[in-house]
């Protein structure tokens, strides 16, 4: 649920977001990030038939809202799944950077306080609000979680630059399996609207 009662997308407003090809001609910072996590982002056929059904249902998730910023690793990471399942469905995708558009973030904030990203907003056709996914699957945050107390853990004594280069290094090889997380997520919050 949205914690605004009048949104501040309009149809108006909405048409006035970026696709994510116009998007990454604005990328300043990992733009490499953005193009191997777009190459790594894969949707099975069974996905893809997902995603196509709710985009020609009447009352379907048929158009996604995405907040961003290129120098957050969880949007460089997360956005490139919200494309491929907007190109592979048909769902039409626009991109507002975050810092630009506050009015928009206050509306989905994590908690009702983070102004966390990335951040997908579903609607209809008609720019009927469905639903939020925002950063990351909870399976992926539990992982991560898991993973940095071991190497806390592991590394005791070690520099905190050194643990954080670690920590990279050995959650880089999860980050496709996280990707296919997103995918399952956004699948199940969508499930009571594609039939």
């Amino acid at each position: 649920m949205t914690t605004q009662k009048t949104s501040v997308v309009t149809p108006q407003r909405y048409a006035q977001g970026l696709s994510y090809q116009d998007y990454s001609k604005t990328i300043k910072v990992n733009k490499d990030q953005f193009e191997a996590y777009y190459q790594s982002a894969q949707l099975t056929p069974m996905d893809v038939e997902f995603f196509r059904r709710g985009v020609r249902q009447d009352g379907g998730p048929a158009k996604v809202l995405v907040l961003g910023e290129d120098w957050c690793p969880d949007v460089y990471r997360g956005m490139p799944v919200i494309a491929r399942i907007a190109e592979a469905s048909g769902m039409e995708l626009k991109v507002f950077p975050r810092d630009q558009h506050l009015d928009m973030m206050n509306e989905f904030l994590k908690e009702g306080q983070f102004m966390s990203i990335p951040t997908f907003v579903f609607y209809t056709k008609e720019l009927k609000y469905l639903g939020h996914f925002i950063e990351r699957p909870e399976r992926a945050t539990k992982d991560m979680a898991e993973l940095r107390e071991k190497l806390a853990e592991e590394l005791k004594g070690k520099p905190d630059e050194e643990i954080r280069a670690e920590t990279r290094k050995r959650l880089t090889p999860r980050y496709p399996i996280y990707q296919t997380w997103t995918v399952e997520a956004i699948r199940e919050m969508l499930g009571k609207f594609v039939k």
